[in-house]
């Protein structure tokens, strides 16, 4: 059973587990922290409905997750390869929606390297099941990867898909676990609920802090993971 509670509950516990999180120099900078949950339709179609983009019914849908360049140009042309891709794979390409986010808990070192934080909109077409609309979701993000890679030289730009999916979505930043929910409003909506959740605080053993990094788990976690359900 849906519901805010899981979610609120899962950042509350995902805030306890300080104990094994790495903390840099300045108390407020960590290695990151992020929640996966089931996608949130209502406040989604209310979201994106302002943004004049129409959702399907839950499952003929995926929201994607995106880290994209600061740069206006670098933005711009990863949102047309992003665009093109998908209507190579057969999908509809339904719109972009500009994540919220205050990053004033932020320190500057941080905030230096803070990406765009944008979701992504893809329709599933009437004649694929949802199993099979997941497998192309994968194509996509991996062809969309390869592109901007290539396309750079191997350069990082500040791209990264955090989550595509049709089933779930990942919320995740370089941000100590107790401002996850400041740092994005979303999460502290009442109308974003959930079934389930997965959360995660990195730990890093071998790899400097980078976004990317900060929440590893688009599917399922394991080691030092916490779930929260009904």
């Amino acid at each position: 059973r849906s519901s805010h509670k899981i979610v609120s509950d899962a950042l509350a516990i995902l805030e306890n587990l300080e104990h094994r999180g790495a903390v840099g120099a300045e108390p407020t900078a960590g290695d990151g922290a992020g929640i996966l949950i089931q996608i949130p339709h209502e406040f989604l179609k209310e979201e994106c409905a302002a943004l004049k983009i129409k959702l399907p019914k839950p499952g003929f849908y995926a929201v994607g997750h995106l880290f994209m360049p600061r740069d206006e140009r670098l933005d711009a042309h990863c949102e047309r390869v992003w665009a093109r891709i998908i209507r190579e794979e057969g999908l509809e390409f339904l719109g972009f929606r500009p994540v919220p986010v205050d990053n004033s808990a932020l320190p500057e070192m941080v905030r230096e390297t803070e990406p765009l934080h944008r979701q992504i909109f893809i329709g599933r077409p009437k004649d694929m099941d949802q199993d099979e609309f997941e497998r192309r979701l994968y194509i996509v993000r991996k062809v969309v990867s390869n592109a901007v890679y290539q396309a750079y030289k191997g350069r990082d730009i500040g791209h990264y898909t955090v989550s595509l999916s049709s089933r779930t979505l990942v919320y995740k930043g370089m941000v100590m676990p107790q401002y996850l929910p400041e740092f994005f409003p979303d999460l502290a909506d009442e109308r974003m609920e959930s079934s389930v959740a997965v959360f995660h605080q990195r730990f890093s053993t071998n790899t400097l802090p980078q976004w990317r990094l900060s929440h590893p788990y688009r599917f399922l976690a394991h080691n030092e993971i916490g779930r929260a359900h009904v």
